[in-house]
């Protein structure tokens, strides 16, 4: 057993600089003095990132009738919070290399983490009162990186437990609170912490198997959850859980949407979740 999930985090470098793009992003956000194009400038001077967002913001994400050619005009007509929840979800997405692959293909964990993220935000657009949908798409991708930190620091351990997982058909977050002492979502939320990321997400991340114990944001994870199970009864991918997860019985109620919604919310994923992949991987 681990015991801790600082335990886990610690020596891992390469995670503490990771949210650098967001922080600059939302500092000049927040500041009044500046302007549009400070914040085009600095998603700019990031080719990887511009290009990505740019290809997201083209895709039936927001199914635009023409084609957005610069980040200022994105800005302008997405909104700058949306362009920065955008950018924090496909900035994590190139921070974790070298998980074995007879652990988890990358590609499905992805897949499985943008589809998520795709549902969230659907889901979230049946709630009128919501402003920045992007901020579920966020949440989604991240929910479970927690998972990615598992596989890259005890690989053999990870294995051990999707291994029980399947034969014994357990949750895997139940394996790993088991085995190591707590799971993937707790480390999400200490990771969250290292990277002085927004309350809403280390709590969405922390409660995204359990919205009922969500304080503060308990409608934001039980999007997520409702999401996850989606996505996981759909087999869109795949992070390591090999069964659909229990669903929390008053999730549904948390999150204010009638259930009529559901089937238009489920074939709209179907439809576009092919394209959203492929516009931040390159292939459906």
């Amino acid at each position: 057993m681990i015991g801790k999930p600082e335990d886990l985090l610690k020596g891992f470098v390469q995670l503490s600089s990771l949210p650098v793009i967001y922080t600059k992003i939302n500092e000049a956000i927040n500041d009044p003095q500046s302007s549009m194009k400070d914040i085009s400038d600095i998603i700019s001077d990031d080719p990887g990132l511009t290009s990505r967002l740019l290809q997201l913001v083209n895709s039936a994400f927001y199914g635009f009738p023409s084609r957005v050619e610069t980040v200022s005009r994105a800005l302008f007509i997405v909104g700058t919070r949306q362009i920065r929840d955008l950018a924090l979800a496909t900035s994590i997405m190139n921070v974790f290399e070298g998980i074995p692959e007879a652990l988890v293909s990358m590609e499905s964990f992805w897949r499985h983490s943008v589809a998520c993220g795709l549902a969230a935000k659907i889901l979230a657009t049946y709630r009128r009162c919501e402003m920045n949908v992007e901020r579920f798409f966020a949440a989604g991708i991240i929910h479970d990186i927690g998972r990615l930190v598992i596989y890259k620091k005890i690989p053999e351990t990870a294995q051990a437990m999707i291994l029980r997982c399947k034969n014994h058909r357990e949750p895997l977050f139940s394996v790993e609170r088991e085995t190591i002492g707590f799971d993937h979502s707790e480390l999400g939320r200490r990771l969250m912490q290292s990277w002085n990321l927004p309350p809403s997400l280390e709590e969405v991340v922390a409660c995204h198997h359990s919205p009922q114990e969500a304080r503060r944001y308990p409608v934001e994870a039980a999007v997520i959850h409702i999401a996850d199970i989606i996505v996981h009864a759909m087999e869109l991918g795949n992070s390591g859980q090999q069964y659909i997860p229990p669903m929390d019985e008053k999730a549904w109620q948390l999150i204010g949407i009638p259930t009529s919604a559901l089937s238009p919310a489920l074939d709209q994923l179907e439809r576009e979740v092919g394209d959203v992949v492929q516009s931040l991987f390159g292939k459906a």
